[in-house]
């Protein structure tokens, strides 16, 4: 392990810079080794450091030292006067991507005053803002961009058990306060506190002694490793390593194959002898084809031991079939970063929508000045953006994480000509991708499919033939406003407002709509909605109409079936209750089982509803089309959601048993808040699935907590479930603190001993947190 290695005393430093930035004249240690980059150029410019400016505003453009830690896992930045370091760390694990130039919303807006060849982005995962930064040079800005995508690609690489020694001796050094390289029992101590585990002070002494060979109370380099490996054993791996292994400790490519066969997995002696030689440490036992304990950990810890079915990963299922057979994954408000009274509209949201696998955005267009049509949350204090510069995000990154097609969702409230205007961006911008015409120039008897439609961009809006053929239905608003006025009519009646004192209207030539904008819909035409019976009878394809979530669950009510048949050949797409206040969400799930393929959500709002939607599109590649079951896909089945009744008789039994848990995150920075962990299994499906079972708590453990208990569930719909699992920390007084989750479809779950690897609130990994458990499912 590395986590005993000895710290590297520091030279004089270079007399540019203060002694805490030196890190290019040293030696570069065994991290980097590891990772090939010893000798990298760019990886030692990075250790040097550079003065970089941080732009954030026309005025706040502050100077500060950036530096790659030793270790190779982080970048610490302070003031470029300020002596003291600052707290402000951010990992390499947590970079989603860099940016060269001006391609950030910040960096076009307040980047004029540096040249665009010495500007970069940092991208993180998660909620957190992007860094828009300036070099003094074109060739140190590369040096960072090109440094960092390196390093990047080796932290992608890494196994867990890699992640994990990186993590063991970042703590290590934390808790080594006079930086002596030597840990006494009350670092020691402060460090298990670090790790979030309160160690009874008996046991944690024996451990130390037992450790500390050369009796001076201090515990040095080979010491503190020898500490750290008592530390990190996994028994409950042991026990079944050598239930498998006999008394040899030794396990053989045959006892191994029994194994995999015993976790339901199809394996031969050539699988056996892949897994050997991936994962084994030892050059000798991979030579003789035997699997010692590290290697075994290391399986179990790495993707061919996750939860999740490796082989859907990757686009596995056929994408040849109309658009209205998919669950397609859908955005609402796409353009808020916060909530939709106050909060910020931003090109950035487009682009972290795309990269999450998004496949359906919204637009909701107003009138700008100076005859450019804008996007923001009509009628509210959100910032307002221009269409031009979001149709210019979307070509740039519609397709960066997912091939096939991408349905703009236009909430138009824009007169004749700034619809005109909107249109001629369009085409201008999106050029080839976007699609204007039928594919193959005739009205479609049934949509096409995301196959044929890879790399296009489809409109989805009011189109004039549809509202000279019912005029009326003659309406400019959106079945959404539509939704959000009737609700405001209701309010002004309680009150002695008027409806023009809540709401002024000010849209022009309200019952219009552009040619040139009608000309852009094809596939997605919108129209109202009157009764399934007459959609059913009439409705062609290519038209679709949207619903609010009440009124979505009421139609699930009162004619569930009827809906699964409505959707089996048009698309529908839901969105939530309007004026809410914090852009919360509803409940996809309910929306997923009628077979509604556009189930909009607000991405910028973390929380379980979001939990699932990642979990449902995870799958398939994450291509943000995920292929309804069969019997969704049927315009003559009978199956009712409401009810749950399923396409056969047999029930699913699901038995999981929650094993450990390993290396949770802390949830307060006080060394002496440790958290009371406790695991929750839920199952969303079709009502009569819906369930949720969760383990004791364990007092004062976040490092190694293990429950032992199994937790069984029925599934009458399992082609339809979702499985998460939540760790909280339990607390007496108030409502239980989230700690990490994991959501995946059941059909997607592997069974065995499979290792969970947790994620944080805002879908962000939790590395090394983990949870192992057993799974279990058979057809009763």
């Amino acid at each position: 392990m590395i986590c005993g290695r000895r710290k590297k005393s520091r030279p004089e430093p270079p007399p540019q810079l203060a002694p805490q930035d030196v890190g290019g004249t040293r030696r570069l240690g065994r991290a980097f080794k590891k990772m090939g980059l010893t000798d990298d150029e760019d990886v030692k410019v990075m250790l040097r450091g550079s003065l970089l400016w941080k732009i954030k505003s026309h005025r706040r453009q502050k100077e500060r030292l950036y530096r790659l830690q030793e270790d190779g896992m982080a970048i610490w930045f302070e003031s470029r006067f300020q002596r003291a370091r600052s707290k402000q760390i951010f990992s390499i694990m947590h970079i989603e991507g860099v940016r060269e130039g001006y391609q950030s919303e910040g960096l076009r807006k307040y980047g004029g005053a540096f040249p665009e060849r010495q500007c970069f982005t940092i991208v993180f995962r998660g909620r957190r803002k992007n860094l828009d930064l300036a070099a003094q040079s074109e060739e140190e800005a590369q040096r960072w961009v090109r440094g960092l995508h390196k390093l990047m690609a080796k932290v992608e690489a890494m196994s867990q058990r890699e992640k994990l020694d990186h993590w063991i001796h970042d703590i290590l050094h934390q808790a080594d306060k006079n930086k002596d390289n030597k840990m006494s029992f009350k670092e020691i101590k402060d460090m298990l506190k670090m790790i979030n585990i309160d160690m009874n002070d008996i046991y944690a002494y024996q451990l130390f002694k037992e450790c500390d060979k050369s009796s001076n109370d201090r515990l040095e380099e080979h010491e503190i490793e020898a500490f750290c490996t008592l530390l990190m054993k996994r028994p409950e791996l042991e026990e079944l390593f050598h239930r498998y292994s006999g008394e040899d400790c030794v396990l053989s490519a045959e006892e191994l194959v029994e194994f995999l066969q015993d976790q339901g997995e199809e394996a031969g002696l050539a699988h056996a002898h892949r897994i050997i030689q991936t994962y084994e440490l030892s050059e000798k036992a991979k030579q003789r084809d035997f699997m010692m304990l590290d290697g075994f950990t290391m399986y179990l810890l790495s993707a061919d031991g996750d939860i999740l079915k490796q082989e859907h990963t990757q686009v596995y299922q056929d994408m040849s079939q109309p658009l209205s057979h998919y669950f397609i994954s859908s955005s609402h408000n796409t353009y808020l970063t916060d909530n939709q009274i106050g909060g910020a509209s931003s090109t950035e949201a487009y682009i972290r929508a795309f990269m999450k696998g998004c496949r359906c955005v919204e637009l909701d267009c107003w009138e700008g000045s100076n005859g450019e049509p804008v996007i923001y949350h009509g009628h509210t204090l959100t910032s307002k953006i221009l269409f031009r510069d979001v149709i210019e995000s979307i070509r740039d990154y519609a397709f960066k994480h997912s091939s096939y097609p991408v349905i703009l969702s236009l909430e138009n409230h824009c007169g004749l000509e700034q619809q005109a205007t909107m249109a001629r961006h369009m085409k201008a911008i999106l050029g080839d991708m976007l699609l204007t015409q039928p594919l193959d120039g005739q009205v479609p008897q049934e949509l096409p499919s995301p196959e044929q439609l890879k790399g296009k961009i489809l409109v989805k809006g009011k189109k004039l033939l549809d509202l000279e053929c019912d005029p009326e239905n003659m309406s400019f608003l959106s079945e959404e406003e539509e939704e959000e006025e009737r609700a405001l009519q209701r309010d002004s009646r309680r009150s002695s407002l008027s409806l023009q004192e809540i709401r002024p209207l000010q849209v022009k030539d309200a019952a219009q709509i552009a040619q040139e904008l009608s000309d852009l819909v094809v596939y997605c035409q919108a129209v109202p909605f009157q009764s399934l019976e007459q959609a059913l009878q009439s409705q062609q394809p290519c038209q679709m109409s949207s619903f609010s979530e009440r009124k979505a669950r009421k139609l699930i009510k009162e004619s569930g079936n009827g809906l699964v048949r409505y959707n089996a050949r048009q698309l529908s797409r839901i969105y939530p209750l309007g004026l809410k206040m914090n852009s919360s969400n509803y409940n996809p799930q309910e929306m997923w089982n009628a077979g509604c393929q556009l189930v909009a959500l607000n991405f910028q709002t973390p929380g379980w509803e979001m939990d699932l939607n990642h979990g449902r599109f995870l799958v398939n590649g994450g291509c943000g089309y995920v292929l309804k079951p069969s019997f969704l896909r049927s315009r003559r089945g009978s199956f009712d959601p409401e009810r749950g009744r399923g396409p056969g008789p047999r029930t699913t039994q699901l038995q999981i048993k929650v094993i450990t848990a390993q290396q949770l995150p802390k949830l307060n920075e006080k060394k002496s808040s440790i958290v009371d962990p406790f695991v929750r299994v839920e199952i969303h499906g079709v009502p009569a699935d819906c369930s949720r079972k969760q383990t004791a708590y364990k007092l004062n453990n976040g490092f190694n907590p293990c429950w032992e208990e199994t937790l069984s569930f029925q599934l009458r719909v399992p082609e339809l479930a979702l499985v998460r699992f939540v760790v909280e920390d339990y607390d007496t007084t108030s409502s239980n603190d989230f700690v990490g989750q994991f959501t995946l479809p059941f059909p997607s779950l592997r069974e065995g001993y499979r290792h969970i690897h947790l994620l944080s609130k805002d879908g962000a990994s939790l590395s090394p947190a983990t949870l192992f458990v057993h799974v279990k499912s058979r057809k009763m």
